[in-house]
């Protein structure tokens, strides 16, 4: 399973381009992928393009970006690259991960 996200107008380039790391179906897994679409959808509307990797079916793509654990989100661009491991649960710690400043309530 590797499939693309793409939230960007057909004008625009991502600004954001984000990397899961998933093995199968888990439970884990699963959270991880909803709670990412879920803050990218709420911080990043428009601005992101998430690849999600499953290396039970391409074990090889984790050496790129060194993956010791699953799952594990890595933001390719901006540069610098960060890595945030879980299942990305906790929103505020995903933001600062992703010097994303959260949107005002």
């Amino acid at each position: 399973m590797t499939t693309q996200t793409t939230s960007a107008t057909a004008t625009t380039s991502p600004t954001y381009e984000l990397r899961l790391y998933v093995a199968g179906q888990t439970t884990k897994s699963i959270a991880a992928i909803a709670n990412l679409k879920r803050i990218c959808e709420t911080h990043l509307a428009g601005q992101y393009r998430i690849d999600v990797i499953d290396l039970r079916l391409t074990p090889q793509l984790a050496a790129g970006d060194q993956i010791l654990a699953i799952p594990t989100l890595v933001r390719r661009l901006p540069e610098p690259i960060k890595k945030i491991i879980g299942d990305l649960s906790n929103e505020s710690r995903v933001l600062v991960g992703l010097d994303v400043h959260p949107l005002s309530s």
